[in-house]
């Protein structure tokens, strides 16, 4: 097959050159210019590399919105409950799957047991590897004990040659680990280039959409945890999941931040043992403490990730500062925490103006959610006046700068989780009080900030 041209194309403007420039000839944009492939004459399609069109699936015709037969997404469960989870239900025929996380955490792993699983159900897998050679990956497979696994592995780095196999061996599910070593030959530039990452990822998806193949994309990470390459990448595929995590810890969160087929921000949680990730059946017991009896600046917080409520415990140090008192936040937003602590001296009449605050979620759970105020507040005047909250406390609400309590959503279904758990008092927004009342559980309703502190008083 002819090489095709390529031109560089501003990412500013979108002016081309048919060399690479430093400063873009059209906007005067530096360092905007990028290598592509030129667009092939009207009415002429790309070639695959086995020389067969390569496209999406037949064009439809133009039909009204409600004329449209409107079908449930056929899944298939790959045996690993926390994956399919975070997958909305398992693989979806056709959709892209990228997945990143830092080096090291374990998605080479999860990957392998994930198509291992496929293939025991009886469905054609393919593995293509690009930074380990075919025994590296044996080797693997034999430390997670999946001696006899049938999984087809491909040792390949150039895009035609892998395209010209997945079309060969017609998998049901294929992983290219990774899109940063893939390379195709129509353009000059090195494999992870931004040029070459999105040519790459463009045609595998293509591919998967003309064919029904699950493709599932490895992305390498920046230092700031962001997925590298452009962010196109990201806009092109169905779903984006992030491995969390920290590597001296056992365990480890996959999150969706983007899924046509399910939930965002579903979480799943593994422990990473000799055998490889194995699910967590109950991950609130991660984030709680294993504190014999209540310590000072520890509140029990429960928060949704997804459609999972999850119980996570707060700790908050307060301690004498200098000229400077310091405010660090570890899970949590620093600076929401900063006003926190102003709202709590403007409306319950707690500073904290001369002293050091450090806040903390345990486990190494990001929360991101504004429901997390109320437990951050509380744990903070705990820790002040040395007084630990009661035994069987958690708390939940957003705070307003007026000091009000706003209510969180899905708050029965947070309060049946702490109760099912064994917790027995809740400081909770009026809005999220329930009807009826939850067995075991004690429900203090509250719409400002100054009553939560005279309700938690009240139950010292």
């Amino acid at each position: 097959m002819a090489k095709e041209k390529s031109i560089y194309t501003c990412t500013e403007c979108g002016g081309s050159s048919p060399r690479w420039l430093g400063k873009c000839p059209a906007c005067g944009a530096w360092n905007t210019l990028i290598e592509t492939v030129a667009e092939p004459g009207p009415g002429k399609n790309r070639l695959s590399a086995t020389g067969q069109r390569a496209g999406l699936a037949q064009a439809q015709a133009v039909m009204p919105l409600a004329a449209i037969e409107a079908t449930e997404v056929a899944r298939t469960a790959s045996g690993i409950e926390e994956l399919d989870r975070v997958l909305g239900g398992g693989v979806v025929e056709g959709g892209v799957v990228l997945i990143g996380g830092d080096p090291g955490i374990g998605k080479s792993t999860l990957l392998l047991q994930a198509m291992d699983a496929l293939q025991r159900r009886g469905l054609p897998t393919l593995y293509v590897t690009g930074e380990e050679s075919g025994a590296q990956v044996a080797l693997r497979s034999r430390r997670l004990g999946l001696d006899a696994s049938q999984v087809n592995v491909l040792a390949e780095i150039q895009l035609e040659k892998i395209l010209a196999t997945i079309e060969a061996t017609q998998p049901a599910v294929a992983v290219i680990d990774s899109i940063q070593t893939v390379y195709s030959d129509q353009l000059t530039s090195a494999p992870g280039s931004v040029a070459q990452v999105r040519e790459c990822a463009a045609h595998l998806t293509r591919l998967a959409k003309a064919t029904g193949i699950a493709v599932v994309l490895v992305g390498h990470v920046t230092k700031e945890g962001a997925l590298a390459g452009p962010r196109v990448l990201e806009h092109m595929v169905d779903t984006v999941l992030y491995f969390e995590g920290d590597t001296h810890s056992s365990f480890r969160l996959v999150r969706a931040i983007k899924n046509r087929f399910g939930a965002v921000n579903e979480i799943g949680v593994f422990a990473m043992t000799e055998k490889g990730l194995k699910g967590v059946a109950n991950p609130s017991a991660i984030f709680l403490s294993q504190h014999a009896e209540p310590v000072p600046g520890s509140c029990v917080l429960v928060t949704l990730e997804g459609t999972r409520p999850l119980l996570v415990e707060i700790q908050a140090l307060v301690d004498g500062g200098g000229v400077s008192p310091r405010r660090l936040s570890v899970g949590l937003e620093r600076d929401r925490l900063a006003m926190l602590l102003a709202v709590l001296h403007r409306h319950a009449g707690v500073a904290c103006a001369d002293q050091d605050v450090f806040v903390n979620a345990v486990g190494g759970v990001r929360i991101s959610e504004p429901a997390a105020d109320l437990a951050v507040m509380l744990s903070i005047t705990s820790s002040l006046r040395g007084r630990a909250l009661p035994k069987g406390f958690i708390a939940f609400g957003e705070v307003g700068l007026a000091g009000e309590v706003r209510p969180a959503p899905r708050g029965q279904e947070r309060l049946k989780e702490a109760a099912k758990l064994g917790f027995t008092v809740a400081v909770v927004p009026k809005a999220n009080a329930p009807k009826k009342p939850i067995p075991g559980l004690q429900i203090h309703p509250v719409e400002r900030v100054e009553e939560a502190m005279d309700a938690v008083r009240g139950l010292g």
